[in-house]
């Protein structure tokens, strides 16, 4: 294919009324459920609602997280096979601004110190904790709230170029920038591995301010890969079941995703996971090794099994099959799986810490839960409307689509 030349789709390729329909239903629903779970948690300073929100931000975080990955290593390895799925990931990912107006409910009570999760942004607990005095260099408010400044602010700005790149090269056809997405692509994987390694750290791990894992972000990283690709997935048979990318998009393609699916949902958060437990149990520290008998002794044994079967156990047989990656059906359910068990997953990292013994389950989880993926739903909706869902003029469409595995 000549460089800059469209390639002709015999495709719906653009989606319209069905974007606005469900971005409105999609933000209707999220405030209404946002705005039911301040009511049932004990307003927005109340512990339940703001641990509950936290583990629903951490959750749509992740995806976003998840989809940004994507999207920075097919420019980063001038990936082919993925040029016809790139904007969609392109889209969900450029919901980074909207992410940061999520995450407010779980700064604005640390920035005025009436967090009721996170012990080290109140002086006065400070005081009485040696282990807090000593970290109060890096876990203090201050920097804290530098810290997600950049955090926001980068992954914002590079989500937004990514996908204003792409959509200008539609009008303008320039192979050029092909390039310039791969030469912005490699220093900004090495900050956001940092970037997304140290929200982990701020949002998650000081929960539990004494405990630390220099292995954590890894871990988050993981299940945000497999929830980025499990989303995407699945929003690629929905745009199919509009009648959109009908024909672009196939079975080789979604092969692919499936095999990411099982790489980083099953294997590689598995892998880690074992690690991480692993170097923490041998190396015995009473700093470390109280995160894990919190988690395994009460009824949170109970989870921790879960997540060993159906987190690795069962997906691991259950995506083995070639034949299973390259069914639509059985790879929408496996999608679904991984992302439900990755909610779980992030309950196990975050409610222990509040409550040693017994699982502390709420209407307000489902409910802020249903709320922050209602608005990161109905945001990427009303984003997609009137833009092609195609890179039409990406010099490797023709490679894309003509793409079969081995």
């Amino acid at each position: 294919m000549a460089h800059g030349k469209e390639v002709h789709l015999d495709d719906n390729i653009q989606i319209g009324d069905e974007a606005s329909d469900l971005g409105k239903k999609a933000l209707g629903i999220g405030v209404v459920a946002l705005v039911l779970g301040v009511v049932v948690g004990g307003g927005p300073l109340g512990r339940q609602f703001t641990a509950s929100y936290l583990v629903a931000f951490l959750y749509v975080l992740a995806l976003g997280l998840g989809l940004l990955w994507f999207v920075t290593i097919q420019h980063l390895t001038n990936a082919k096979w993925s040029v016809v799925v790139r904007r969609v990931a392109e889209i969900l990912a450029a919901n980074m601004p909207v992410l940061a107006l999520l995450a407010l409910p779980v700064i604005i009570p640390i920035v005025i110190g009436q967090s009721e999760i996170y012990e080290w942004s109140d002086p006065s607990k400070v005081a009485q904790s040696p282990a807090l005095e000593h970290k109060a260099g890096y876990l203090n408010v201050t920097f804290f709230l530098i810290r997600v400044v950049v955090y926001f602010g980068f992954w914002g700005l590079l989500s937004r170029y990514f996908l204003k790149q792409s959509i200008d090269q539609d009008t303008s056809g320039k192979p050029e920038v092909n390039k310039s997405l791969q030469a912005v692509s490699a220093p900004s994987m090495i900050l956001f591995g940092l970037t997304l390694t140290f929200c982990a750290f701020d949002l998650i791990m000081s929960v539990d301010p004494d405990f630390f894992s220099t292995i954590f972000g890894v871990y988050y990283f993981g299940g945000a890969v497999a929830s980025g690709y499990s989303l995407l997935a699945l929003s690629l048979m929905w745009l199919q079941g509009k009648g959109r990318l009908t024909h672009s998009v196939n079975r080789e393609h979604y092969h692919d995703l499936g095999k990411m699916m099982f790489a980083f949902g099953v294997v590689f958060w598995s892998y880690i996971a074992f690690s991480q437990f692993m170097l923490i149990w041998y190396g015995d520290v009473p700093e470390e090794t109280h995160w894990f008998h919190d988690r395994f002794n009460g009824d949170w044994k109970i989870v921790s099994g879960a997540l060993l079967l159906c987190h690795f156990v069962i997906p691991f047989f259950g995506l083995l099959s070639r034949h299973v990656k390259r069914n639509r059906k059985t790879l929408a359910f496996w999608a679904f799986w991984l992302l439900v068990i990755e909610y779980v997953d992030l309950y196990w990292l975050v409610m222990p810490s509040l409550s040693k013994d017994e699982i502390p389950l709420h209407i307000a989880d489902l409910l802020c839960w249903v709320g922050v993926v209602g608005v990161f739903v109905g945001a990427a909706a009303m984003r997609a409307k009137g833009k092609n869902l195609v890179p039409t003029k990406d010099p490797r469409l023709a490679d894309s689509l003509a793409f079969l595995n081995p």
